[in-house]
């Protein structure tokens, strides 16, 4: 029987202890790797799973993906890319498989989709006004001639048709400005100015109940584009007609106030019409609750405000208001 030699022993000993530190180094630089692996997969924005492929189930995932655990039953590995429907959201998924394991990943395109979505449907509305601005041109025309040459008794009747074309107008005309977009030409004006176009766009608009329409008494100055301020104000003020239509009530009452700073015009706008019911969706293009609403009156309004360096925002308080800020 071979003896060891206290030589070889000690040896042996540094041998078994060099192993062993090379061993633990090699566990720590794993653990290191996989805590980093982990840490990139939990930084990516999609939702991520590995999957073990003989049973299928989760070797790694990140947060997005254990939020979205009930999609993951809904997956199936496939070559090509391929989009998906959950919980009224979209997904594009993609898929791969690296020896025995199988990546998932699914990535929340809801956003994109919609802003494709609101492209294709500007380019069309742009499209069908075009059309329809031509033949609306000849029935103001023709319902001008007409009003001075019907008897009396018919004369509302034309000017129920004036009052529709003019809705028409607004309607191709906040469509064309939204496909476009908003470009403010500024010049000094007169507030007295705006209220006399109002009170003209409100006498066209046409409403059944006694409205009080409480407007700024003082007269000041304005620096801005005098069309585009008055299509902002139009939209708030019909609005407000509307709402006021929605109830129960036989009256109601529309008010504008005014206040200055140092930088800005502060307009606020009041109404004794129906509550807003989803203050998120208020401004987003093509989303109306309104049945004569196209969807774009208060997108375009808070365009044409920061067009004017200036805001349209829900006011602090609990009565229903809008705050209009104009830069001076």
């Amino acid at each position: 029987m071979a003896v060891i030699t206290p030589e070889e022993l000690n040896l042996l000993i540094e041998q078994t202890y060099k192993v062993e530190n090379e061993f633990n180094e090699l566990k720590a630089s794993y653990a290191h790797l996989q805590d980093t692996v982990e840490k990139v997969v939990e930084f990516l924005p999609n939702a991520i799973w590995i999957l073990n492929s003989e049973d299928k189930s989760v070797f790694l995932q990140n947060s997005h993906a254990r939020d979205l655990w009930q999609l993951l039953k809904m997956l199936e590995y496939k070559e090509e890319d391929y989009e998906l429907k959950f919980n009224s959201r979209s997904f594009l998924i993609k898929s791969s498989t690296y020896k025995d394991k199988i990546m998932l990943s699914a990535i929340d395109i809801t956003e994109q989709k919609r802003k494709e979505n609101l492209a294709t449907m500007g380019q069309m509305a742009a499209h069908l006004s075009h059309e329809i601005r031509n033949p609306i041109g000849a029935i103001s025309l023709m319902s001008s001639t007409l009003k001075k040459r019907v008897i009396p008794e018919n004369i509302p009747i034309v000017e129920e048709i004036q009052r529709s074309v003019h809705r028409i107008d607004r309607i191709i005309k906040a469509t064309l400005m939204f496909s476009k977009g908003v470009e403010a030409h500024k010049k000094n004006f007169r507030w007295s100015e705006l209220k006399e176009s109002l009170d003209m766009s409100i006498d066209y608009y046409g409403y059944t109940k006694e409205i009080v329409f409480s407007f700024p008494q003082q007269d000041f100055e304005i620096n801005g584009d005098k069309d585009l301020l008055e299509m902002l104000f139009s939209n708030f003020i019909t609005n407000a007609i509307d709402a006021i239509e929605a109830t129960d009530d036989d009256e109601g009452h529309v008010e504008i106030v005014h206040e200055m700073d140092d930088s800005y015009h502060i307009f606020k706008i009041y109404d004794s019409g129906i509550a807003i019911e989803n203050k998120k969706e208020l401004f987003e293009a093509f989303k109306s609750t309104k049945l004569k609403g196209n969807g774009l009156g208060l997108v375009l309004s808070r365009q044409i405000a920061e067009a004017h360096h200036g805001s349209v925002t829900l006011c602090d308080d609990l009565q229903k208001c809008f705050k209009i800020m104009i830069a001076r």
